[in-house]
């Protein structure tokens, strides 16, 4: 169990020890974003916490938590594992914990940071553009409406111009009766190829 003089505690994140170095990110629509290097893996990963203080709060958290779990594409931000506090796995109904912990991958920047160091370059934008499209195509084939699709939630490496599509906390499903399996082009290039993802959400 977590100490509370651990620097995770002291921001609040009630996380087991192995996640150390934390460097605050910024605040999403629905909870505060920490980064930290996970010592299992030696990768930094940034860490949302989701407040679970009432019924309506539970009941957003757990659909963000149901969604981005579900969406695996190159260009939206993974989702590693959730946690319950303590580092504790999400028991069978978590409607009963204080907040969830949505463990995902770390990015670089975001578009309107990038954008604030001035224009792009055209080939730059073209090729951000082409993968905005993409997981555009791939979340709304999978029955979901971002909802809160700015430059602050767009996500990039810059060093490999990637971008990912993230915080997911204003999604919804479109239809909750929809089969929500989709087959979608998890090109790597402009020449797509085919393979079969389920979404069950």
């Amino acid at each position: 169990m977590a100490s509370q003089a651990t620097p995770m505690f002291l921001h609040g994140f009630e996380l087991s020890g192995h996640f150390v170095d934390p460097r605050p990110l910024g605040t999403g629509v629905t909870g505060l974003v920490l980064s930290a290097v996970d010592q299992r893996t030696g990768q930094r990963v940034a860490i949302k916490k989701l407040s679970m203080r009432d019924a309506i709060t539970v009941k957003h958290a757990l659909r963000e938590v149901k969604i981005t779990q579900r969406l695996h594409h190159e260009n939206v931000v993974s989702v590693h594992e959730v946690l319950a506090p303590y580092g504790w796995p999400l028991p069978q109904d978590p409607s009963q914990l204080s907040a969830i912990y949505i463990i995902q991958e770390c990015m670089e920047t975001d578009l309107a940071r990038l954008l604030d160091q001035g224009p792009l370059p055209t080939s730059h934008a073209t090729l951000l553009f082409y993968q905005l499209l993409r997981g555009l195509k791939f979340i709304h084939s999978a029955n979901v409406l971002h909802r809160d699709l700015k430059p602050a939630n767009i996500f990039i490496n810059t060093d490999q111009m990637l971008l990912k599509i993230g915080d997911f906390g204003l999604a919804r499903i479109v239809d909750p009766h929809y089969s929500h399996k989709v087959s979608v082009k998890q090109a790597k290039s402009p020449t797509p190829t085919h393979s079969d993802t389920r979404v069950y959400l």
